[in-house]
Order: C-alpha cells, then structure tokens, then sequence
C-alpha cells in the first residue's frame, strides 16, 4: 500500500511513500503522518490518495508515523488547496503551509500542539465524613477548609472546584490546602480545559428589518434560487449588516454553517459584539492576532460533532474544516486586503471564497458600497446576481460632501494649517455639540521625506530602493518595506550641513497638528504603527465609540465597515495622494477610499459634512465622490479598462524575478519573456524595472502577461512551466528568485 502526501514545502507536485502494513487498516485521506524527508528530516505530511500502484524508478521509503486516527483534512479542504495551486500557479505545500496552524504541522517528531489544563481540587470519594473529621483531630482551619469545600460542591452539585476559585474562599490558606493534600483527604487533579469561550448566551433575536431592508433580503434570496453568488451593492450605512443576520439565521434553521469574511482584523472586535448578541457561543472568531494554539483549538472543534455554527474571520478562515457549509458572506468586498501579497500563496480570499461556496454547493453574498470593478461587472453580465439598497437605514441622510481648494487657499495665503479654514471651523463646530470627527490620511509617520535644504540628499533604506519615512515619536528613519530601522542624522551626511528638513506630512504629524489646534480635546491616531500591540485597535475603536476619544486620526484602516453614532465631521487630507501612483487601480482605490471614509459621517440622525482637501479639484473622480454616482463612475473605468486591455476584460499574471545582482535578475527576466514571447506574442510585456527596483537587498525585475479571458488555464499554466524548464536548461538559475501573482492588485 502506498500513500500520495503533501509536504509543507514549496516544491510542485506530491510524494509518495509506503505505508507499514500494521498502519494500513488505520490510515485515510485527510490524516496527518510523519515522513522522512532528505538526509534526516522529518515532516508532517497530509494524506491526499491512498493505492497499490508502485512508482517507477525511485525508492520508496515508509511513512514513519500516524499522527491522527481521524481525518484533519477534508475533501472538500482538499479539492480547495488544489484549486489554489492550479490557478494561483504556486506549489501545493505553500498552500498547505498557509491553511494549519503551525502547532498541527511539526517539524523533526516534535508535536507542538498541547491541550490546555487546569488544577482541580476533589474531595477522596471513598473518605467518609466521620473518619475525616476524626484524623483532622485539632487542625481547625484544615477542618474549616474542608466544611467549606464540602458546602460549595453540594450546594454546585459538582464533584470538584478549580484551585484559583478555591484560593477565594474565606477558610482558605495554602498551609490548610498542602495539610489536607498531604493527609489524602483532598486530591489534586489535572483536567484538560478548552481556550475557547463557550458560555455566551445570545441576549437578542435579530431586529425587524426596515422597508428597504426587507426588500433586499427577499431580492437576495430570490437570487440564491438562480444563482450562487449576489453582489449587494448597499450604500454606506444602509444596514447591511442586519440583513446578513437574518440571511445566517435562515440558514441556521436550515442546519447550515455560515463563513463571514471581514478584509481587516481590526473589524472582527466590533462586529463580534453584534453577532454575538445575537447568536452567542454558536460564533467562532479566528485570525492570525489568536494565538496558535487556540488556533488549532478552534480547527479541532470544527472537526468535532459540535462544530462552530458560524465563523467569523479574515483571509486564513477560509481553510478551517467546514461540514455544512451554507453560506459565505465577503463583507467589504472591494477591500485589498483580500489579497494575500507575502508568502505564497498570493491567493485573493474574495474570489476563494466563491471556489470554497461551490465545492460545498452554498451561496456567497458580496456586500459593499463601493464593489470593485470586476464584481460589478460580473453582475451586470449576469455571472453574479445585483441587489441593491440606496437608502441609508432610519432616513439617515447622506453626508454633504465638499471639495476645498488647497492650492487656491495658499495662493490667498488662507491656509496656515495641514486642514483648511473651513475643515477647523466645522470640527469647532462638532466638538461644542459633543460630537465627534475623524480625519483621513494615508501614509503613516510624521513625513515620508527628509531632505537637505542644500544639497538635496535624502536618507535611502540600504536593502530597499527607497527613502525612509521620519517617525518623530520614536526618532527614528523608518523603511516601510522591510522595516529597517534608522536613526535620524542632525547634520546632513553629504555636505555636512546642519540643512535637514521634513517635507510632506503623514498621520503621526496630522495628529500633533490637530492637538495644538484642539489643545482641550482628546486626540488619538489609528495606524499600523499605533496598533502594533494585541487588541490595540479594538481598545482605539472601543474609546472611540464611548467618545473618551473626540478626535481619530487615521490611514485607510479607518474607512474600512466601521460603525460610529456621533460622527459628525470627516475630513480627507492631500487626497490627491490616493489617485497619483501609477497603476491601473489608482482611480478605483481612491474612489472607493474617499466614498468608504465619507461613509463614517452622520451614520445616525446627525447630519455629516465631509471636507475633501485638495490641489486638483478639477479630476473627475471627484465629481462621482461628491454626487455618490458610482454607475457613472464605473462606466468611466470600464471603458479606461477595455482600451487598455486590463480586467475585468483581461487577466494579468505577473511574473517576477529576484536576485542580489541586478544583471542577472535582468538578463533572467529577459530570457523568460523571450521564451514566453515564442508562444503568447504580443501578450507578454517588458521585462521592466518596477517603482521601487530593490527590496531587501533583491533588485526586481518583472514581466506582465495580459491574457483574454477565453484561453484556456491549462494552457497557459503548460506554457509557464516549458518556459521555466527551458529556462532551467539555459541559464544558471542559483540564488533566483522566480515567482508568480495571478490577478496582481496593481
């Protein structure tokens, strides 16, 4: 008997070894097993086929260990992976490296996994009271300790407590507790315990959906009858969220599991709250901020016979070991953080998530106000079904939506801040009515340049080709691509002139300017660098919500589906920063950032303003920003798209090559897409130099592959892989960095 495995490492294809014959009545596809690997490794390998068919050629060796007696993986896990590695075009142990927890994959025989446990006091169950009190004799607080011990477990009806609870008693002291333990009139035990919290009793049923709402809902299920994927395209503050309750709650009845995606963990905190109240301990949370044993708690508990009902979660949920799944709802859609960048696989969880609901024959629900432009599209051809909900919920009215001039305002010599006149004005304005504001800027630190007034040198990462970014809080010279860290040079090290000056503002500057202008009020700043800590945005979000906090400063992680009811000021500063970089994406990214960030203004019966700053007022996008048109503003983009030869009429895969020596990544990059040209022509464009050249000592050079939709995936994979191999044959290929991203974000 033999066994087809996947290994966790980056290499195609699986590997076969014998299985023992007194492991062969006991093991199945799906189980883990231990396998040599090399010299003298071992790994933790998956089962994907069991047979008699003996290759060829190699030598076999034995599979050295069973790990499990049940199956960790299922089939439609399995057939899941194997989608990913086909179309996403990375080798199979990348995926399954991705989707278990590092505890359920040790390395070298070593099993990382430990179940937690708990000390537990219980009285002898052969003792008799009258013997006891006799051997007790004189030891009062020994027979006081053992009275109230004996009171607690009678009146809980349990037959043991747990030793931190024991240590609250009035009779207790750790003297009494080691006389009682010594004398075998107590027993200390060892239970195993679950991390995972399992008493949450829900505390509502879901509300009644408005007009509006209702409508959605019923179009929504009409459309599960026709097709399985709906895209509902509801405005900010439409209540979307309460229909997805309802939708769970449905398939709940039907003995359905439902996946909730979320793009940020930052959202889970507050949307837990909701779900919870609603459904309780049937909700499971899992992202990468659990820790990995509770990880690999939850993956069993979805393979028991009380699996969670619901999971709520970011990318690396979608692998957990569903049974019944029902529904999936991608909430936020658009957001790019679906898309997994570093490491393999670069799989987008939106489009997986569509994969994961067909294997299980379930639904999915796209949900967002401003959905990216290849879903739209997918529903007004028909592939996805279209409802729609353009009525904020309770007659909340959209936010106004203002553009201010700010090279106009210099040029008059009006703006003497990083926010215009009007912006302070309206922010004054909220505080004195106890509201609060919220103001937008995209790029993290203090100033994204230092410059020499003189000589106009300015600081560069030495492992990546660009500048670093001034953190002022910590003082210090920050690389955002490998997160170097530098210090800060008081004379400048080219001309030795003290002539250093910050230019540009990021968040962290945004935030002290915005305390000296608010001196009484609480500022605070929301970004990666402010929530480094565990739970750290989810305190900012809670403050915030509370209104211990009156004024957020933050990156796009504040446009993201979060829900405020005093909001009543949003302001989006040097907002043309979001439409100025040079993809295909800008024009979209920065719609749907400026249109999500608005959406956080006047989300009760508060009326909001949104104050848009910037230099180009003029740029169309603003107009569909302003007049919330998002048909026009697709329509705009779709034809940009088809001249263009981009998606959704188009598929990209880009190809990039890495190496420590830019000659060679560039003379490697040059005879790939010489080779690929012999077959796909015109398609295939550069090798090119991308915006940033070297990253972490490796310069970067890539190659794009533009590819109509009607060729076939087979193909093209076929044609990747003789390249690669011709490749292999004619250049030396060592310290190489070759990898693919299918359907790139930019």
């Amino acid at each position: 008997m033999y066994a087809d495995v996947i290994l966790p490492l980056p290499l195609p294809g699986l590997f076969t070894y014998a299985v023992p014959t007194e492991m062969q009545p006991s093991i199945g596809v799906g189980y883990r097993v231990t396998v040599p690997f090399g010299s003298r490794k071992h790994y933790t390998a998956i089962v994907t086929r069991i047979h008699r068919e003996r290759p060829e050629n190699i030598k076999i060796k034995e599979i050295h260990s069973l790990i499990d007696s049940h199956a960790v993986v299922n089939d439609q896990q399995l057939r899941l992976w194997e989608w990913i590695s086909f179309y996403y075009l990375s080798p199979l142990g990348d995926v399954y490296k991705a989707a278990l927890p590092p505890s359920m994959k040790p390395r070298d025989l070593q099993q990382t996994y430990t179940p937690k446990t708990e000390n537990y006091i219980q009285i002898d169950p052969e003792m008799e009271t009258a013997y006891a009190d006799r051997q007790l004799g004189r030891a009062k607080k020994q027979q006081a300790l053992l009275a109230e011990i004996r009171d607690y477990l009678t009146t809980k009806n349990a037959d043991r407590i747990g030793k931190k609870e024991l240590s609250g008693f009035s009779t207790y002291s750790a003297s009494a507790l080691k006389g009682l333990l010594q004398k075998k009139m107590l027993i200390d035990v060892r239970i195993e315990t679950s991390r995972l919290e399992s008493d949450i009793a829900p505390i509502r049923a879901p509300y009644t959906l408005n007009e509006h709402q209702n409508t959605a809902f019923l179009d929504i299920n009409d459309c599960f009858r026709h097709k399985q994927t709906c895209l509902l395209h509801g405005v900010t503050s439409s209540g979307k969220t309460e229909i997805y309750i309802h939708l769970i709650t449905q398939f709940l009845a039907e003995g359905k599991q439902t996946l909730y995606l979320l793009p940020e963990i930052a959202l889970t905190g507050q949307l837990t709250e909701r779900l919870q109240a609603v459904f309780g301990s049937r909700l499971g949370i899992y992202h990468s901020r659990i820790n990995d044993q509770e990880r690999a708690e939850i993956w069993q508990k979805m393979l028991s016979p009380h699996p969670y009902d619901i999971i709520i979660g970011v990318r690396s949920s979608l692998f957990l070991p569903f049974h019944q799944l029902g529904l999936v709802i991608v909430d936020e859609e658009h957001e790019s953080s679906y898309k997994q960048q570093d490491p393999a696989p670069r799989y987008h969880a939106r489009d997986t998530a569509v994969m994961l609901a067909h294997f299980f024959e379930a639904k999915t629900l796209l949900g967002s106000a401003t959905p990216s432009i290849e879903s739209y599209y997918n529903a007004q051809t028909g592939k996805y079904g279209l409802v729609t909900l353009t009525e904020r919920f309770n007659g909340s009215m959209m936010p106004e939506i203002r553009i201010e001039n700010t090279r106009e305002l210099r040029r008059r010599k009006k703006m003497k801040s990083l926010l215009s006149p009007l912006l302070i004005e309206l922010i004054d304005q909220s505080l004195k009515e106890n509201k609060q504001a919220i103001l937008f800027r995209n790029r993290r630190g203090y100033a994204p340049l230092i410059v020499c007034k003189q000589c106009e040198w300015t600081p560069k990462c030495t492992r990546c080709d660009v500048t670093l970014t001034y953190h002022k809080k910590t003082n210090r010279l920050i690389c955002h691509y490998c997160n170097s860290i530098y210090s800060v040079p008081k004379i400048c090290p080219s001309c030795h002139q003290e002539s250093l000056e910050t230019i540009g503002q990021g968040t962290e500057q945004l935030e002290e300017e915005v305390s000296r202008l608010f001196p009484d009020t609480v500022v605070a700043r929301m970004d990666q660098d402010s929530t480094r800590g565990k739970d750290r945005s989810e305190q900012i979000i809670h403050d915030f919500q509370q209104q211990k906090i009156q004024i957020l400063v933050g990156t796009q992680m504040l446009s993201k589906g979060l829900d405020f009811d005093h909001v009543k000021v949003v302001g989006i500063i040097s907002a043309d920063s979001l439409l100025n970089h040079p993809d295909f994406r800008a024009h979209e990214r920065g719609f749907q950032l400026m249109t999500q960030a608005a959406g956080r203004a006047g989300r009760k019966q508060t009326p909001g303003t949104v104050i848009i700053q910037s230099t180009d007022p003029g740029n169309p996008i603003y107009s569909f920003v302003t007049g919330n048109n998002y048909a026009a503003f697709f329509q705009t983009q779709l034809a940009e798209r088809k001249l263009f030869h981009y998606p959704p009429f188009y598929r990209l895969i880009r190809i990039i090559c890495k190496h420590k020596d830019a000659e060679k990544a560039g003379n490697v990059a040059f005879l790939l897409a010489k080779l690929l040209r012999k077959s796909l022509h015109e398609r295939v464009l550069g090798p090119n130099k991308p915006v940033v050249e070297r990253v972490q000592l490796y310069y970067i050079r890539e190659i794009l592959l533009k590819l109509e939709y009607g060729l076939s995936s087979h193909q093209i994979r076929d044609i990747l892989n003789k390249a690669e191999a011709r490749l292999r044959d004619e250049s030396d290929l060592k310290q190489v960095v070759l990898y693919y991203d299918v359907d790139p974000l930019s």
